[in-house]
């Protein structure tokens, strides 16, 4: 997956791999519960603890798509892609576009309208 990164976090992230002489296939962030393994490792773990204990099928729900719940909502209701671009935190709207998966000729259009 690729994906934008501004020049701050860019030189942030760049700080940070100096600063722990990370590898090309170190993870960025380890997880504090299983030695070895990312972050993402441990969040997962939550995410699936969390959505088995509410008796639902954790293969129906990640990190990730937890994460769009929220501006998927939004979006639905309101149709306002600049809004959504800024609570992702997103510098092009395109990426908001493709991280919302909207059809590129109905976010243009809306996007249009939105900003004034």
């Amino acid at each position: 997956m690729h994906f934008e990164i501004t020049p701050k976090t860019q030189q942030t992230l760049s700080q940070w791999i100096i600063q722990n002489t990370l590898a090309p296939t170190d993870f960025l962030s380890l997880s504090p519960c299983r030695e070895g393994q990312p972050i993402s490792y441990h969040y997962t773990t939550l995410v699936n603890h969390w959505v088995t204990d509410i008796g639902s099928d954790k293969t129906q729900y990640g990190t990730h798509s937890l994460r769009r719940t929220k501006p998927s909502l939004i979006y639905a209701k309101t149709k306002n892609l600049r809004a959504i671009q800024l609570l992702l935190g997103h510098a092009k709207l395109e990426s908001t576009i493709e991280y919302l998966g909207v059809e590129i000729e109905d976010a243009l259009r809306i996007s249009e309208s939105c900003e004034t």
